[in-house]
C-alpha cells in the first residue's frame, strides 16, 4: 500500500507480549517513523483499539486529556495502528507511519487486511 501511496514508510509488527516480530523500513523512509511505527503498535495492542480512535477522546476538555505521555510517552494518539485479532482474540499489532494521517490509515488497514488472509 505504501509503494501505491508513493511514500516511504516503516512498519512495525507486534505479537500480544509487545514483543516485535516484523519490522521494515523502505529506503528513504523518516528516521523518526522507526520509532513512530513500533509506538503506534505498542499503543494499539495496549488499548486494544485503533490509535486513530485515541485523537478524539484525548484533546483538551477532554476526560483522557494528557493520555500521549502515559508509558513513558510511548503512547501515540493518532493515525496508524491497529490492533490484530484472530478467532477474536487479540494477538498482537501493527503500527505504520510515514505518510499524513490518512495515508498511515490506508497503509495499516491494508497491513490488517493481509494479516486477515484478504
Amino acid at each position: 500500500e505504501a509503494r501505491a501511496l508513493g511514500v516511504a514508510m516503516s512498519c512495525a509488527v507486534v505479537d500480544s507480549g509487545d514483543q516485535l516480530v516484523a519490522f521494515e523500513r523502505m529506503d528513504a523512509a523518516d528516521l523518526v517513523g522507526i520509532t513512530l511505527a513500533r509506538d503506534k503498535a505498542f499503543t494499539a495492542l495496549a488499548n486494544r483499539m485503533p490509535t486513530r480512535d485515541l485523537a478524539p477522546i484525548t484533546q483538551p476538555g477532554t476526560e483522557f486529556f494528557g493520555y500521549h505521555t502515559v508509558s513513558a510517552g510511548r503512547t501515540i494518539i493518532f493515525a496508524g495502528g491497529m490492533p490484530l485479532e484472530r478467532d477474536g482474540v487479540l494477538v498482537g499489532a501493527v503500527g505504520v507511519s510515514g505518510g499524513d494521517s490518512e495515508q498511515d490509515q490506508r497503509a495499516v488497514d491494508a497491513g490488517v487486511r493481509a494479516f486477515a488472509g484478504g
